[in-house]
């Protein structure tokens, strides 16, 4: 989840990455809509699947009256001393031709493919300066000279954050939430690894993940798991920007119950509050982790 000033640029900016406002959930008695965007064409994973059984979606929260104020920012997580959520990424199918689209449109860059050595990824920035991660399925050398994109056939591929003890983080997110890793990059000399996990049944840390979506990037950066005073923005806490990550589940008290027996911490319990159809669990360096229910997998879809 990502919390945006103008509901109506963000949307549009989402809108033109090819993907579909699926599901609206407007709260006018808290002052809040949510926004859910995801890949919906025929060419995509979970084409027509309800919001609750997707493997890759994005939740925007607008609160009302953003729009209006001046004042109001964003904190996109990548800038001292609020770094915490790095990006989200899309990978598409000829990553020139897509990136050329999306400047053409009058879209700001991060990073741009000629820009660095590492050209075969580029940083896009949506309107709250958000950073979207462009990646190809294909090999960047083969497209070069390909000038068309179909963002029909774009994927939602992971959200990053950064985590300061990847042995606590990996424990979590594979142990309590039942993730596999997926894949991993190790780059000793940035002293920096990247780890790939999603649910995909098998997995043994050799899996091309570009044509996944729903994957989650932890990056440690060496050292900081030594740092007892290092702490990362959990995007919650003033100033606020990303919100959570969130899982589905089979049978929702059932996961609770069972995450209750692991020892999690929890930021919100299905009994807590009003709202008792979900849940927020607390990752090792804070995160919100919202539970929902899978409402395929309860008949009820």
């Amino acid at each position: 989840m990502l919390r945006v000033k103008d509901p109506q640029r963000s949307v549009k900016f989402y809108e033109y990455l090819g993907m579909s406002l699926i599901q609206k959930i407007s709260q006018p008695e808290a002052k809040f809509d949510l926004y859910f965007l995801a890949y919906d064409s025929p060419n995509a994973i979970s084409h027509k699947a309800h919001w609750s059984d997707r493997q890759g979606i994005i939740e925007l929260t607008h609160n009302y009256g953003t729009e209006n104020d001046p004042n109001y920012a964003i904190a996109n997580g990548n800038a001292e001393p609020h770094r915490g959520f790095g990006h989200v990424c899309i990978s598409v199918d000829n990553i020139q031709a897509a990136c050329q689209r999306i400047e053409e449109a009058g879209y700001r860059f991060q990073k741009k493919l000629s820009d660095g050595r590492m050209r075969h990824i580029a940083f896009a920035l949506d309107p709250d300066s958000y950073w979207v991660e462009i990646i190809s399925n294909n090999k960047a050398e083969d497209t070069e000279n390909i000038r068309e994109t179909d963002p029909s056939t774009y994927r939602l591929n992971h959200t990053m954050i950064r985590v300061q003890d990847h042995t606590q983080s990996l424990n979590f997110y594979q142990d309590i939430l039942g993730m596999s890793l997926l894949r991993t990059n190790e780059s000793p000399s940035s002293k920096f690894n990247l780890y790939f996990l999603g649910y995909v049944p098998g997995a043994n840390n050799d899996v091309n993940t570009a044509p996944l979506e729903g994957v989650l990037e932890l990056t440690w950066n060496y050292g900081t798991e030594n740092d007892a005073d290092f702490k990362y923005h959990d995007g919650n806490s003033e100033p606020q920007g990303f919100g959570h990550i969130a899982v589905t589940v089979d049978d929702l008290d059932a996961a609770c119950k069972r995450f209750e027996e692991k020892g999690v911490r929890w930021k919100k319990r299905l009994t807590d509050g009003r709202m008792r159809n979900v849940a927020f669990v607390l990752d090792p360096d804070g995160y919100w982790v919202e539970v929902v229910q899978n409402m395929k997998l309860k008949g009820e879809e």
